[in-house]
């Protein structure tokens, strides 16, 4: 292919870039129907994304919608634990089965196709591609309202993946307060611009610990970048997730879902309205 001078209309290639985004596409199991895919990403790892994924999760289940996980997170996956979920699934005649969780939340992820969850995942891009693909198209989902993808970090061939096979509605960007990841934050904000995709909010995680003694608010990393991020990209900053050693206890227990918190609420108003 010669140097592209991006100048598609005098191009004589038959590269992506000439293609509609829709052909990329990858049809859904047949015997599945989903609502809205909304994609849970961030820039770099270690910021909370699966966190606000498994909340919104259990937070749209507590509001009577069918919710299922993918858990595209292939080399990282952590949903499963979250809900205590473990040992593998199964085929059917239908497709790859689901794990639904205890309230009903259905989840896949690469750790339930593995003999052990601590085995490492030591594929190349192609291959975590395809099994995200598969995901979609061989997992027998049945009937899902909401949608939720657990990105991997970053903006190489796994997001690009999900952004151009799955049908994402929506994208929530997770970040935490220091400066740094704004500029981190930036890039999976234009990446999914880049991709046609709506960027409904962002979360702040670990945004402030709120002493159980005085009630006082400390920001551990510093004042906030983020709202100034958010203002920059003309994005809602809907929600601020506190340092909590009650909802950490839940994640590692595997008791998510019994946690209660409101601070996903406004998210899940906006989610509600797609």
């Amino acid at each position: 292919m010669s140097e592209c001078k991006s100048n598609c209309s005098s191009c004589g290639e038959d590269c992506p870039s000439k293609k509609d985004p829709s052909e990329f596409l990858k049809p859904l199991n047949e015997n599945s129907r989903v609502g809205k895919v909304i994609a849970v990403v961030s820039g770099k790892g270690g910021v909370g994304k699966s966190l606000v994924t498994t909340l919104l999760a259990v937070t749209m289940r507590r509001r009577g919608y069918k919710v299922g996980i993918l858990d595209a997170d292939i080399t990282g996956p952590s949903v499963p634990r979250a809900f205590n979920i473990h040992g593998t699934t199964y085929q059917s005649a239908f497709g790859i089965e689901p794990v639904d969780s205890r309230t009903g939340v259905k989840i896949m992820s690469i750790n339930l196709l593995l003999d052990s969850e601590t085995s490492p995942v030591i594929w190349r891009g192609p291959v975590i591609g395809g099994v995200i693909t598969q995901f979609w198209t061989d997992v027998h989902w049945g009937e899902v309202d909401y949608m939720f993808v657990d990105m991997p970090p970053g903006t190489g061939d796994a997001p690009l993946t999900v952004f151009q096979s799955l049908p994402v509605d929506g994208v929530v960007v997770v970040a935490t307060p220091q400066e740094l990841v704004g500029m981190i934050v930036a890039k999976a904000v234009k990446m999914a611009r880049m991709m046609s995709k709506k960027v409904l909010a962002l979360v702040e995680n670990m945004s402030y610990f709120q002493c159980p003694d005085c009630g006082g608010r400390h920001e551990l990393f510093g004042p906030s970048h983020a709202d100034g991020t958010a203002a920059d990209f003309l994005i809602p900053m809907v929600a601020k997730l506190p340092i909590d050693p009650a909802l950490a206890k839940c994640v590692d227990e595997g008791t998510v879902e019994d946690f209660r918190g409101d601070w996903l609420d406004p998210l899940a108003d906006v989610i509600e309205k797609l």
